[in-house]
């Protein structure tokens, strides 16, 4: 069982030992979390730092972000619609960091919301084990890892219904399209007025 957990698990015991290595690039305190823990590959923490990192690095300085000065009335649809786009290339990032926070906070602030992602992990986990000692066969088919996340939601999916988190899930969507639609919108262009007015020319 413990060979295959190696296998299946991104995290190999030399990584974790090795500076070099995707591990030695973690923080401690999640490097030193036993390799079995680990997801499974494809939803590895290097993939996840990778991804983090490469949004991290491309955000725009929140201080600008939140310049009431560069924040002004649109003067007509079509400028709306070009703010809109443009502020979205720009500032991707840190949008895409103020929904994470939306989640976090929704997380945070609702406890039962809280038992049911563990419950998810748990569940999951759990068959994951089980798998590794032997198929598992459901209704005459064998639960691979996708079919391991299905199997994990509908056996947590009780406990999500108990903590609303049909409502929690519309809150997040309807934040995140109020705070980030109104800054796209009201959000001056970079380069000032003088972008504004040349998106606005006609062809």
């Amino acid at each position: 069982m413990d060979s295959k957990a190696g296998d299946l698990f991104s995290a190999e015991p030399a990584d974790a030992a090795g500076s070099g290595g995707v591990m030695g690039s973690l923080p401690p305190w999640l490097s030193a979390l036993p390799h079995r823990l680990w997801l499974p590959k494809g939803l590895s923490p290097g993939v996840a730092k990778e991804w983090f990192d490469r949004r991290r690095a491309s955000i725009r300085p929140w201080a600008g972000f939140v310049d009431h000065r560069k924040f002004t009335k649109p003067r007509n649809f079509g400028e709306l619609c070009q703010r809109v786009v443009r502020n979205f290339d720009t500032y991707n990032s840190n949008y895409t960091f103020i929904f994470l926070g939306l989640i976090l906070y929704c997380i945070i602030s609702s406890p039962m919301l809280l038992i049911a992602l563990a419950v998810f992990v748990g569940a999951f986990y759990i068959i994951h084990l089980k798998s590794l000692e032997s198929k598992l066969v459901v209704f005459g088919k064998e639960v691979t890892g996708p079919h391991q996340l299905g199997l994990a939601g509908a056996v947590s999916f009780p406990v999500f219904w108990l903590a609303g988190a049909g409502a929690a899930v519309f809150w997040v969507l309807g934040a995140t399209m109020f705070v980030i639609g109104s800054h796209a919108a009201f959000r001056e262009l970079e380069g000032g007025s003088e972008m504004e007015e040349l998106f606005m020319e006609p062809v």
